[in-house]
């Protein structure tokens, strides 16, 4: 069964929804009023999802607007698969987090411990106030905590003075500067809680088997979100997943992964701050981050959330990332992060951190989306759509073949051998487009592979064409394969190149199956090119060697009946070379 399998990913191509089936999922617009979104909005949110869809290369998944919808058609993936693409379509906000818990109440507390950074902690500071550990015994941690899986500092840069120092005398001046300006408020700090009394810290509050809150520090939260928190259940498939959260309230989630829920302040950062997300290895700890870049106004809002936050014990130190409601990661803040360019480490791999970077990337829509249909779709009507397409194309390869063997004869050879090199190139060149970038070959593709046949035969007969008119001027056959090919591969080059231009313009212009099409018809104009260099000529320069050819035998297709000439010419004459 492996060698099966291999064989078929080495040689096989995958194919797209028309021939392999998939889903199509409609997402339909929410607004606060109730109202038609403007077309900006619905244009934008098609923009992102599309970036989303098809972030990994080129495919066949279609995004395309319907009225007000958006309809997301994806080959080859279940409902499942699908719905965790595209299901995620709310704006991306930051918020603090004020308090955390266990999923469920007879569920462990998670103690997987916080992820090593190449920085130090602020904990390092003799003056800093000790923080929260998690701790391997649930019984031993306060029921209303959960350690924090990852850690958001600064990028770090090669002209930055010792970290570790400057990092202390940074968190100094922070906790004098909260001193000083304690109980103001600011507009983008409302999501900032006061620092607990040592008697209202985790560490010190009695325990309780039967309330997620016991020991936990609810200075500044909402009444009304207590009683939601201690009833929600996060370990339910959707996980609260299509809340319509308001960035001015304080909200309560689950994690991504069902293992934690949490009251978050209101949002601090909108997603739309985000300039751009990337994942890479740390050069000096070879562990996964996520790079995070910030427009200008996000940048000073991350910056002045992050200095509030981060003498706090935990996990009011933690900074949520919320998507359509769910928190996909909750990291602890480190240091006041100016600047607008954070990095986000934590036990990350490389799979973990691509998704990351790309649900802060492509994270922030403009609208709200609710899933009013979603349809598996049937490759059986496909199936037989190829099968037709499969023997039109043969019939026509057919067709070619027969024209060139009784109209080039002897030199038709030349034409039937570069269309195999032709289609094995072709071939090859969509199975490794499959395998390495996404390419999922469907109806459109093979309609323009199948137009490809009459491009390819065209530059031959240009070629063979140029061979005849030079040996009717009396050039001998080798030296009239020389001086047509001279001129014949202007004639192929400008031909293809026009045919290459309007491929590109209709593939970056039209979507769906059109540009399908466009690709396909790219691709084979490019290997015409290859095919005709490389292969057709120098095999037609081998071939005037011999005296079948060059004798211009009655079945070599150059005799002088076919070329309209009295006798043939022995040598050139010395304007001829």
């Amino acid at each position: 069964m492996a060698g099966v399998t291999f064989l078929q990913r080495a040689f096989i191509p995958q194919y797209g929804l028309d021939l392999a089936g998939g889903t199509t999922v409609t997402l339909s617009p929410i607004t606060p009023n109730g109202t038609s979104p403007s077309q900006e909005s619905l244009d934008l949110a098609v923009n992102i999802i599309r970036d989303r869809v098809n972030g990994t290369g080129i495919s066949d998944a279609e995004t395309v607007r319907s009225g007000d919808n958006i309809v997301i058609s994806v080959p080859g993936k279940g409902q499942e698969e699908v719905l965790k693409l595209v299901g995620t379509t709310a704006e991306l906000r930051f918020r603090q987090v004020l308090a955390v818990a266990a999923a469920k109440l007879d569920q462990p507390v998670p103690t997987e411990a916080p992820a090593p950074s190449s920085t130090p902690a602020a904990s390092t500071s003799p003056s800093a106030e000790p923080r929260a550990t998690a701790s391997s015994n649930p019984s031993s941690s306060p029921a209303g905590r959960a350690p924090s899986k990852a850690l958001i500092e600064p990028q770090p840069s090669a002209s930055a003075s010792p970290q570790g120092a400057g990092r202390e005398r940074r968190q100094d001046g922070q906790k004098s500067q909260r001193q000083d300006t304690d109980g103001e408020e600011d507009g983008q700090g409302k999501g900032a809680a006061p620092s607990p009394s040592p008697s209202a810290t985790a560490s010190d509050a009695p325990l309780s088997a039967d309330d997620p809150l016991a020991g936990a520090d609810t200075t500044g939260i909402e009444p009304a979100l207590l009683d939601q928190f201690r009833q929600i259940d996060c370990t339910k498939a959707d996980r609260g997943q299509g809340v319509q959260d308001d960035p001015d309230k304080q909200l309560v989630a689950c994690s991504q992964d069902g293992t934690a829920r949490y009251i978050l302040d209101k949002a601090a950062v909108k997603g739309t701050e985000v300039a751009g997300a990337t994942a890479g290895v740390d050069q000096t700890t070879g562990e996964w981050v996520v790079s995070v870049d910030f427009k200008s106004q996000g940048a000073s809002q991350f910056s002045r959330i992050t200095g509030q936050i981060t003498t706090l014990p935990e996990p009011r130190n933690q900074l949520a990332m919320v998507l359509d409601g769910v928190v996909i990661s909750a990291p602890v803040i480190q240091e006041a992060i100016p600047g607008g360019k954070a990095r986000i480490s934590g036990s990350f791999n490389q799979q973990s951190a691509t998704e990351l970077a790309d649900q802060l990337k492509y994270g922030a829509l403009p609208l709200k989306f609710e899933r009013s249909s979603v349809e598996e779709v049937s490759s059986t009507l496909g199936a037989d759509q190829l099968r037709g397409g499969l023997l039109a194309g043969g019939l026509g390869l057919i067709v070619v073949v027969i024209y060139s063997m009784l109209y080039y004869r002897g030199l038709g050879l030349v034409s039937v051998s570069s269309l195999i090199v032709a289609t094995i190139l072709t071939y090859l060149s969509v199975v490794l487009l499959s395998e390495n970038a996404g390419f999922r070959l469907s109806l459109p593709h093979i309609i323009g592979l199948i137009v490809s046949i009459g491009i390819t035969a065209d530059s031959f007969i240009v070629y063979f064409e140029r061979i005849r008119d030079e040996l009717r001027a009396g050039r001998t056959l080798r030296l009239a394969v020389e001086v047509a090919w001279r001129r014949a591969k202007r004639t192929i080059l400008v031909a293809d190149a026009v045919t290459f231009i309007a491929a590109v313009v209709l593939y970056f212009l039209a979507v769906g199956g059109v540009a399908g099409f466009a690709f396909a018809m790219g691709l084979t104009t490019l290997i015409d090119i290859v095919v005709v260099f490389m292969f057709t000529k120098p095999l037609v320069s081998l071939l005037a060697r011999l005296k079948f050819f060059a004798k211009g035998h009655k079945l070599s297709g150059l005799d002088a009946s076919r070329v309209s000439r009295t006798e043939p010419s022995v040598r050139a004459t010395p304007q001829e070379a």
